[in-house]
């Protein structure tokens, strides 16, 4: 056994100590970025749970989100007034901006003599835009025509949705007294009469509608929908409303509408859902729509337009109509708004039938020659 480890005078050779690889300088951004990456991940999926926690004790804090069928009274009372002292002097309006609304403002006076309403019907048209022969359908069922000069929208109508570019030409209503009106309810050619409502024409209020109602967050909003109106004209209001239109911040895509909520936003009196029963209801809160479907006035077609190809608004052919709502009653929204849409055709196909006669004439002389109304 050697008495050392070593032996005297022999080298020993130098061996390193064993180290890591250098780190490859263009790699270290990689591996901060991946770790950026996870955290921004993570407070992402933070942030949306919480979004979604908020939002949850947002929409049941809402008592229509949360619709219970409590309530066991009629709308009306029993002893509320309903007979119009003087006919004459009130009036129910609507509007026809171009031809494709024809057929939908003949349904909706159709709807409104099955009611019995006793009010004048009275629709505001836009000479240089509707034809003779829409003009002729359109009033078919008792709206009297009265021509009014479009209002074009303010800032040469920059932000307006294009379905809505004529639409302030509803602020018309309020010249109405040069015609003896002391009270009105506006209706959008899109609706159609379920009950008669001549209970309104006795309100004291300057100006009242239905709160709207949105698909997205905003849900059941204090903001009205401009679709069923109720108002006494003044031609001195109307003025004074002009004056305001280009002056005024609003938003300008919902054109009128927007601009009557800044107006009248806390002056308005805000009625039932009842009287501009909206689509958007049944489609956000079932129930409510089902429970009040009964109770219902004016049903507003906000989502669906039978009398129209949609979604582009464009007009249907007179002949092909009823084939056309069956189809969009089955397809649009799923089938979502089957019956209200099949309603609809029904007062359509009713309609023709009844009025047999005045529409006859629509298609005579120099009114058209074609039964299409595009």
């Amino acid at each position: 056994m050697s008495s050392s480890f070593f032996r005297r005078g022999e080298s020993v050779p130098y061996v390193p100590l064993a180290t890591s690889p250098s780190p490859d300088p263009l790699k270290r951004p990689f591996k901060s970025r991946y770790i950026f990456a996870a955290l921004l991940t993570l407070l992402v999926s933070l942030g949306l749970n919480i979004t979604l926690i908020i939002q949850s004790r947002y929409d049941n804090a809402n008592p229509l989100d949360n619709y219970q069928a409590l309530n066991n009274q009629t709308l009306l009372a029993e002893d509320s007034p309903r007979i119009l002292a003087d006919p004459s002097r009130h009036a129910i309006v609507t509007t026809l901006y171009d031809d494709n609304f024809a057929p939908a403002v003949a349904t909706l006076g159709y709807s409104l003599r099955k009611v019995n309403s006793h009010a004048r019907l009275i629709v505001l048209y836009i000479p240089s835009q509707v034809s003779s022969h829409a003009l002729c359908i359109a009033s078919s069922t008792g709206f009297e025509p009265h021509p009014v000069d479009r209002i074009a929208p303010p800032h040469d109508g920059q932000g307006v949705y294009y379905h809505f570019v004529d639409q302030y030409t509803k602020l018309k209503l309020w010249t109405l007294d040069d015609l003896g009106i002391e009270s009105l309810v506006y209706l959008d050619a899109d609706t159609l009469v379920k009950q008669n409502f001549d209970e309104l024409f006795a309100l004291p209020w300057n100006f009242a509608a239905s709160p709207d109602v949105f698909l997205n967050r905003k849900g059941f909003t204090l903001s009205f929908n401009a679709g069923v109106l109720f108002l006494h004209p003044n031609t001195t209001t109307f003025n004074h409303m002009v004056s305001q239109l280009a002056s005024a911040s609003y938003p300008p895509g919902d054109a009128e509408q927007s601009f009557l909520n800044h107006y009248f936003g806390a002056e308005s009196l805000r009625l039932p859902y009842s009287y501009n029963y909206n689509l958007a209801i049944k489609k956000r809160a079932p129930l409510l729509w089902d429970t009040l479907w009964n109770e219902a006035k004016v049903v507003h077609f906000t989502l669906a337009k039978p009398f129209l190809a949609m979604p582009n608004y464009v007009g249907v052919a007179w002949d092909e109509m009823e084939a056309h709502v069956k189809k969009q009653a089955i397809e649009w929204y799923g089938g979502l708004f089957n019956k209200e849409i099949r309603w609809w055709g029904e007062l359509f196909a009713e309609m023709k039938t009844v009025h047999e006669v005045e529409l006859g004439t629509c298609w005579t002389g120099n009114n058209s020659t074609s039964r299409t109304i595009s």
